[in-house]
């Protein structure tokens, strides 16, 4: 019997689409917001004109209904892949502008810090983090300190931000470039290709970069720690059968890796939006279809495991929409 699946609506009142960036809200995050644990929030990168880099809402998925709006920004923001939550109280979630939905407006965009009810309580850019196009994260959680690791997408390289958090909020301590040299273009369809998907391994001080133009998965070695840029890492998945352009990357509870193909690489028609699940050391285990037509796939992510379930989430941002599968551990895989 297949896992249990809700498919539900990522479309606001506003009309904003394009789903990219999806995270869980963690157990312990605090009461008294607009969100609570086990919550599972969707950053929108268009606006109801469908012009890329324009979208300026997090919605909170309403299994089988509409979401509802935790955050609504600025006019022009694209919220991109570059969503997750710390279980102190904050969601950090990028932004890669443009003004007309192409590359030629492209900005350097940030990273804005949000409390519990969508408040900004902070901006990381160019200047005091070392972003430019902050397209994907993944974050090392440790309570009162975390690791931050986000991909740039207009400069090829990842950086890892230091963060403290205490009674005073949260303070970005310092930013380190760990990685670099992954190429990065504009792209009439899909407007930019570069470094997407991060996955952080805490055991193995080992972060997993998606990068789409490579067609490539690479492993950078002691990414917690490290004070140095370590270039591209080591490759550890390329496989142009089953990798079309991937973005989004989740470390699975049983510690294979996912991805979304995106399709604007190296894209197969009779593959299109697919899922792609593979272990760390490059051996192909899965694939899934999100969608008939190519450019579907893109963010996804895994809840925390709770009395031997975990959820997994993944876009349809051509729908748009979100499916979310109840899993055992056990049998990871949708």
């Amino acid at each position: 019997m297949p896992p249990a699946a809700v498919i539900s609506s990522t479309v606001p009142a506003n009309g904003d689409v394009n789903p990219y960036g999806v995270a869980f809200v963690p157990q312990g995050f605090p009461a008294h917001g607009t969100i609570s644990a086990n919550d599972l929030l969707v950053a929108n990168f268009n606006n109801a004109n469908n012009l890329q880099g324009t979208g300026t809402t997090i919605v909170k998925i309403v299994p089988n209904g509409n979401p509802s709006v935790f955050f609504a920004g600025p006019s022009g923001l694209g919220l991109t892949t570059a969503l997750g939550v710390l279980r102190a109280g904050f969601v950090l979630v990028g932004n890669v502008p443009t003004t007309d939905g192409t590359f030629a407006t492209i900005q350097p965009g940030s990273l804005l810090v949000l409390n519990r009810t969508g408040g900004i309580v902070a901006q990381w850019t160019s200047s005091n983090a070392g972003l430019d196009g902050p397209w994907d994260l993944t974050i090392f959680d440790l309570g009162d300190r975390a690791k931050v690791f986000v991909s740039n997408v207009l400069n090829g390289t990842v950086v890892r931000l230091d963060v403290a958090i205490d009674a005073n909020g949260i303070h970005l301590q310092r930013s380190t470039r760990i990685a670099s040299g992954y190429p990065f273009r504009g792209d009439p369809a899909a407007l930019v290709v570069g470094p997407t998907g991060l996955a952080y391994d805490p055991q193995r001080d080992v972060l997993y970069v998606a990068s789409t133009a490579d067609n490539a998965i690479f492993a950078v070695y002691g990414a917690g720690a490290t004070r140095h840029d370590g270039g591209k890492g080591a490759l550890i998945y390329a496989d142009n059968r089953h990798l079309h352009g991937p973005l989004a990357l989740a470390l699975g509870p049983n510690g294979h890796l996912f991805t979304a193909n995106g399709d604007a690489v190296n894209a197969e028609a009779t593959q299109p939006s697919e899922i792609v699940e593979f272990t760390p050391q490059g051996r192909f285990v899965a694939q899934l279809p999100m969608d008939a037509a190519p450019g579907g796939a893109f963010g996804l992510a895994f809840s925390q495991a709770q009395g031997g379930m975990v959820k997994f989430a993944a876009v349809d941002d051509n729908v748009p929409n979100i499916t979310v599968w109840s899993l055992s551990t056990e049998h990871t895989r949708p």
